[in-house]
């Protein structure tokens, strides 16, 4: 029955985010992907505090390590994104 809810609750999560990022216009995308990036990195330090206060149980370890570099490269491919982004917004020649 709880996988059921948790279910439930992993689609409901999934087309409501849809849903929104679809409805966002082009000029809050680069701030929305800034706050993206943000809830990624209390992730990695999320990930790296399961990882580290784990003794025992190697499946929870290579869990957290998965979380770990999952979200690092989500991080990274958001940073690399909002730069590319706010470069659009720079004035070509001069300065």
């Amino acid at each position: 029955m709880a996988i059921i809810l948790l279910l439930f609750i992993f689609t409901l999560a999934a087309f409501l985010g849809f849903e929104l990022i679809a409805k966002v216009p082009s000029q809050l995308h680069t701030p929305l992907m800034s706050g993206s990036n943000a809830i990624s990195g209390i992730t990695i330090v999320g990930a790296i505090l399961a990882t580290m206060h784990n003794p025992e149980g190697t499946m929870a370890m290579i869990l957290g390590l998965a979380a770990l570099v999952l979200a690092t490269i989500n991080v990274v491919g958001g940073y690399l994104v909002t730069d590319r982004m706010l470069s659009m917004f720079k004035k070509k020649g001069g300065k």
